[in-house]
């Protein structure tokens, strides 16, 4: 399987680490400074919260909740809370690629032991 990196300037180590890492992630993270890390992850996870609530709540109401017979659902209302619900997820989902210079990630500490003491 051929590598889509192919930049001359990387040696063949560095290479392999990034084809070996399995899921991709070496190329989808995106390292940032730490402010830029803690605006990111505040404002996202508050975002996050508050559209997937007002889904919730949409949705709530566009279904009278959940008692509404199937003649009686307001199907715009009931989409646009699935949509809120999706743009929450989306967006807390998104933010997790972003990392602060000098972060790894747990699976990529291999200096642990394996003993409990």
């Amino acid at each position: 399987m051929e590598s889509a990196y192919t930049a001359g300037s990387e040696s063949s180590s560095e290479t392999t680490e990034r084809e070996t890492d399995g899921d991709g992630s070496a190329d989808r993270d995106i390292e940032v400074p730490m402010r830029v890390y803690k605006a990111i992850t505040v404002f996202t996870t508050l975002f996050a919260i508050v559209t997937v609530v007002g889904g919730f709540v949409v949705l709530d109401s566009a279904t009278n909740r959940a008692t509404a017979s199937l003649s009686e659902i307001q199907p715009v209302a009931a989409l646009f809370g699935v949509g809120l619900i999706l743009a929450g997820a989306a967006a807390y989902a998104f933010s997790t690629r972003f990392r602060a210079e000098g972060m790894g990630k747990s699976k990529d500490d291999t200096a642990e032991g394996t003993d409990n003491g």
